[in-house]
């Protein structure tokens, strides 16, 4: 039996709430069962198997404005806000908040990332344009200081790392946190990868529905010769289209390249750079590019053929006018010419 079989009999036998289904098609899932034998096989040495919460449910986070909100331990790390004790009923984790709209819970089931996000991120004003759905992400990790830390399969192995390259990347007097300090930027790394990949989910899924919102169109074109939409709203499309191009490219935090915190720290990038691939995070970049540039396609050879049609509407109306100075001049000229005509026949005889 599997892990997922066992769980999913273990929830129908103690009626478990539904949650999202996680991204069944990045090679994390796939290759979940690289995490049974540690799954099956406790050790003295290694701590109880907790959550790892992300969610994305903005656009963007001012973190400035988060300040006044957080617990007074909470601090910037790097490119994010750490907050190292959050929770209640005795369970407390730790939360990394990010910039482009996601945050991190270690040790915090989703109902606790969700009042996270209620009593905090939404109270405090940061969120830039928020989600209606937030996009989730679930992993697990455990804690075992006699093995390396490393991801295996869907689970994540906190233990001993080689010394950092700087010593100085990791802050000194650091506040009380739920989790040894010692693990602290391994943390970091993996959450800024799981909360790549999340904002990246949120583009996903907005080009999807975007996607359906113009599926029509050819089809239009094909049954009428038309495009089905004004010039107006044909150019309104194309400007999500380069929404959607910007936030996935030009954005200061992007999907393609490495942080520059990394640069120095080849430990810390390891452990980035393997969440990213195993949530495929560069090849679902390059597909969401690849659709953007289908959909301006389209949406050009639209434009041209609105171009071309008011082209020729115009040279018609032109046409038309020139017809109807003609027929004025006609009116206007041709009595005074057969008068004068005849005035002069007349003269002769």
């Amino acid at each position: 039996m599997d892990a997922e079989t066992a769980s999913q009999q273990n929830c129908s036998a103690h009626s478990c709430t539904a949650k999202p289904k996680p991204k069944a098609f990045t090679s994390l899932r796939r290759t979940a069962a690289d995490s049974l034998p540690i799954r099956s096989n406790p050790k003295p040495t290694r701590s109880v198997i907790e959550p790892v919460t992300t969610l994305a449910t903005a656009e963007r986070y001012h973190l400035s404005g988060l300040r006044s909100r957080l617990p007074p331990t909470a601090r910037p790390l790097h490119e994010a806000y750490w907050v190292p004790k959050w929770g209640n009923d005795g369970k407390e984790g730790e939360v990394f908040i990010f910039s482009n709209g996601s945050f991190v819970c270690w040790g915090l089931a989703e109902e606790d990332a969700l009042r996270f996000r209620r009593d905090v991120l939404a109270r405090s004003g940061a969120e830039t344009a928020p989600l209606r759905d937030p996009e989730t992400e679930e992993l697990e990790f455990v804690m075992d200081p006699s093995e390396e830390t490393r991801l295996q399969g869907d689970l994540i192995v906190l233990g001993s790392s080689p010394p950092l390259s700087e010593p100085e990347s990791l802050p000194k007097d650091l506040p009380p946190s739920a989790f040894p300090p010692e693990t602290l930027l391994a943390r970091y790394a993996y959450s800024q990868a799981l909360s790549r990949s999340t904002a990246l989910s949120v583009l996903e899924v907005s080009l999807e529905n975007y996607l359906s919102s113009v599926s029509s169109l050819p089809l239009s074109l094909e049954k009428t010769g038309k495009p089905g939409l004004g010039r107006r709203a044909l150019v309104m499309k194309l400007g999500e289209l380069l929404k959607f191009r910007q936030g996935l490219n030009l954005n200061r935090e992007n999907f393609f390249d490495v942080p520059d915190f990394y640069w120095a720290e080849p430990v810390l990038e390891g452990y980035f750079n393997s969440m990213s691939n195993a949530l495929e995070v560069k090849a679902r970049t390059r597909s969401v590019n690849d659709k953007i540039t289908y959909a301006a396609e389209v949406q050009s050879v639209l434009r041209q053929l609105l171009t071309e049609t008011s082209g020729a509407r115009m040279e018609i109306i032109i046409i038309a006018l020139i017809a109807v100075e003609v027929v004025i001049v006609l009116i206007r000229d041709v009595p005074e010419l057969w008068a004068e005509s005849k005035h002069n026949n007349t003269a002769q005889e």
